[in-house]
């Protein structure tokens, strides 16, 4: 196939960008290739939050595979599951304090229950050109600054053009085919699903019904219309095949309901009204022509994306067709496909365009895959085309689920955070009866290592699977600790009172009960059993294992969990609130004595942080698993100068070769530690090129990268590293805390030389504080902090300190 001219493209590109508002000095935002996608990792994600598309792009025979985030497996859960595991508890303390771990491991599967329920693909809609003729001049794009994907090709000397979106406000995925010369669309429309389904074609349309695979008494059922608007032509039935013939102009409209309605509510007796939901839905969209869904559907993603912009490097004034355009240094490699830009960085070519393009791709992939009340983003975000995705396209809490989130208030999508709010208290109704039934606990609730739509949050394996994964219970402790972090940058007090709080309390409440007094050291208070997600040690007696007691994990999970719990009580009460189910601020000091009391950090002998109670090494010392330094990311109690040292001294033990989403994590945490030139070696070794699965098979190698259309590759795909990734820059130009009397700024606190000049706006401080900057040579020029609340912060930047005073509404500039 022709390659477009690098030099037309980024002409086109330029004066594309010119008829777009302004998006201050951030070059255009787009991930391009010459060929179609053969591959899941070479293809194009859209997304309204709900329903996604896979887009493949080929001319002949177009591919989309599309997806709905509420498309699962399974019914609710079964409350009494395992009743009474929890007389296994005390046996398995006994074993371990008698230091029997090998029967401690063994007993641990008697605390085990189902596992998760898969997240299931919704279908495909194939697009066959019935125009014969050779291709030439093939163009794929991807445009975060839009939110639209196009192809375009020359066939016949006729240019065809393919534009393709998802919708928020209209609810639709909708692929507008144009020609510049008329009545030369000539394509078959086929809709059909790897799950049981049946398709009836009308007057221009499809209609597709089936369900999740399984019993159809107990699954999620579904209903898919597509719809065809076209200017001129015909439109014919064949089977369940559309045919448009002659057309100069059409629409093709996709929507989806699925009979899901809510975690506690059957998916066929209590069902949704998903087949009326579906008609209305493609009913409502006779009221809009194509540049009306166009503008409705960049307007409204717009108003998130737009709030941030990053530019790193400098810009020049260039003159491109008799127009003036600020374009950057760095402007060559957007003329690059995509893909060849990839892998020419990987080989050592640097790119700052890249490098920008991948943190605003990860908030592009927030915005489209997690607007649904109560249903956040999966380790898949939304998008997968396997009828049995990896790890079930689930939910796993020890880690990624929470990465999942780390960029939404740093980069100011807040929003994009609000299904958690209904899935964590999802998981806090069900996580009541893990706590009675396997841990003997009435008070409170817990989560385990995976959930689902369901909102399981039992231990899972089914009584034969490792305990290093299975049996861990600290997933909603760590958990909730996202929503006190969306309290601390929205300052939202109405939030805390009556979203976050309730849930942070309910997991606390259940760790003060579980934790237990340590009988090798009395007066202390541990975890057991325990578990550190996913590792294994060797003790000094030569055993191998995962079962222990005070895990570090766990402690670290919990002081941070207390700690907060105690701020957001005592914030409450500062406003007014004396009813919060704490009392009044004294009755905290009983959790704070708990707080003291927790078995503390300890160095081991090679001066890094213990993972497990005594110093054990670990079978796998690179292990992907950081769980031990939660503390430092993504939380923050951990500051004391001999434990920071002891963390990077673990850091440097683990190495750089790990999986994706631990490749992103450790971005985060070497920027804590204010490593810039490390934290970006890591942001480097993130963008490492991987190529797509060939054999369709997902390969679990170990070995992370980035796929050709930029999705993480663990591998194989999850979107944790993408959003691990994106927050790490933010990290690396700017950090944030609030102390007992101020708000605490530090910008550049991790720069790397190699970002010594640029400039970024909307990015997102605790307290409430938009900050916008440009810095040269490593130190800021300019800096102004937009406040929502008012009051003062201290900002550390260039060697100094200054505390500002910040007004409600108004935005303050540092002098």
């Amino acid at each position: 196939m022709k390659r477009y001219c690098p030099s037309l493209t980024l002409l086109i590109a330029l004066l594309s960008f010119a008829n777009i508002p302004a998006i201050a000095q951030q070059p255009p935002m787009r991930l391009w290739y010459d060929r179609p996608a053969a591959y899941f990792e070479e293809s194009l994600p859209i997304g309204n939050g709900k329903i996604g598309a896979l887009l493949y792009g080929a001319a002949d025979t177009d591919s989309l595979y599309l997806n709905d985030i509420t498309l699962w497996t399974g019914k609710p859960i079964d409350r009494d599951e395992d009743a009474g595991a929890s007389q296994w508890i005390p046996k398995i303390r006994e074993a371990l304090f008698n230091e029997d771990y090998a029967l401690a491991d063994s007993l641990q599967h008697y605390v085990q229950g189902h596992n998760s329920q898969f997240y299931q693909p919704l279908g495909m809609i194939y697009i066959d050109d019935s125009n014969a003729g050779s291709i030439t001049g093939y163009h794929r794009e991807l445009s975060l600054d839009s939110a639209i994907a196009s192809i375009a090709y020359m066939r016949n000397d006729v240019l065809y053009r393919r534009e393709y979106l998802a919708s928020n406000p209209d609810k639709v995925i909708a692929v507008h085919l144009t020609a510049n010369k008329a009545k030369s669309i000539n394509v078959n429309l086929r809709l059909t699903s790897q799950v049981p389904h049946r398709v009836k074609a009308s007057q221009n349309q499809l209609t597709m019904l089936g369900h999740a695979i399984g019993d159809e008494k107990n699954s999620i059922h579904f209903c898919s219309i597509l719809r065809v608007f076209n200017t001129d032509g015909t439109v014919t039935v064949s089977d369940s095949t559309l045919q448009l013939r002659d057309v100069s102009e059409a629409t093709l409209c996709f929507v989806n309901a699925t009979s899901f309605n809510g975690f506690d509510k059957h998916p066929v007796t209590e069902e949704a009204d998903y087949i009326n939901d579906a008609a209305d839905m493609a009913w409502h969209l006779v009221n809009f022509s194509w540049p009306q869904l166009r503008e409705r559907h960049i307007n409204d993603y717009r108003q998130f994306y737009s709030r941030v912009q990053l530019e790193l490097g400098k810009r020049t004034e260039q003159q491109v067709a008799g127009r003036t355009f600020s374009i950057s240094d760095d402007y060559e490699s957007e003329a690059l496909p995509t893909d060849e830009l990839l892998r020419a960085y990987s080989n050592g070519r640097p790119s700052t365009y890249l490098e920008t393009l991948y943190f605003q791709y990860g908030r592009y992939l927030l915005i489209s895959c997690s607007r649904t009340p109560g249903v956040p983003a999966n380790l898949q975000g939304l998008w997968t085309p396997h009828k049995w995705s990896p790890w079930r396209g689930n939910y796993t809490v020890n880690i990624n689920l929470e990465e999942n989130y780390w960029p939404a208030f740093t980069t100011n999508l807040a929003e994009m955070a609000m299904p958690l709010d209904g899935f964590v208290k999802a998981l806090s109704e069900n996580g009541r009866y893990t706590a009675k039934n396997y841990y003997g606990i009435d008070r409170g609730w817990c989560s385990s290592h995976n959930s689902d739509i369901w909102a399981m949050t039992n231990p899972v394996g089914e009584k034969n699977e490792s305990p290093m994964w299975a049996n861990w219970n600290m997933g909603g402790a760590w958990l909730v600790n996202t929503l006190w972090d969306r309290y601390l940058f929205t300052q939202d007090k109405e939030y805390l009172r009556n979203v976050a709080f309730p849930l942070m309390k309910g997991a606390a409440d259940f760790c003060l009960d579980w934790l237990i007094e340590n009988p090798k050291k009395p007066g202390e208070l541990i975890t057991a059993p325990s578990t550190s997600p996913e590792n294994e040690y060797v003790t000094d007696k030569g055993y191998h294992g995962v079962t222990c007691y005070g895990g570090t994990a766990d402690l670290a999970i919990i002081r941070e969990l207390l700690t907060n719990t105690i701020a957001a009580h005592k914030s409450l009460v500062k406003h007014g609130d004396k009813q919060n189910g704490w009392g009044i601020v004294d009755d905290c000091i009983p959790i704070q004595v708990t707080i003291n009391k927790l078995h503390p950090y300890t160095i081991g002998k090679n001066g890094d942080l213990n993972e497990w109670y005594y110093d054990w090494r670990d079978w796998d010392p690179k292990h992907r698993h950081q769980s031990h330094l939660i503390g430092l990311y993504p939380g923050s109690h951990l500051s004391e100068p001999s434990l920071l040292k002891a963390c990077e001294q673990t850091l440097i033990e683990k190495g750089d070769e790990t999986t994706g989403w631990s490749t992103g994590w450790r971005i985060n945490l070497w920027a804590r530690l204010h490593n810039g030139e490390k934290a970006y070696q890591i942001y480097r070794k993130l963008l490492t090129a991987v190529a797509p699965e060939l054999d369709k098979t997902p390969n679990y190698r170990h070995g992370g990268g980035t796929y050709p259309n930029l999705f993480d590759a663990h591998p194989p795909f999850q979107i944790d590293g993408n959003f691990g990734g994106t927050a790490g820059v933010c990290e690396m130009l700017m950090q944030s805390r609030i102390t007992s009397s101020d708000i605490d700024i530090e910008l550049l606190p991790a720069l790397p030389k190699e970002w010594q000049d640029g400039s970024v706006s909307g990015i997102c401080a605790r307290g409430g504080i938009e900050v916008s900057m440009t810095w040269e040579n490593g130190k800021v020029k300019t800096a102004s902090f937009f406040s929502k609340k008012g009051g003062k912060a201290t900002v550390h930047y260039n060697g100094i300190s200054k505390t500002i005073r910040l007004k409600a509404g108004k935005r303050t500039k540092l002098k």
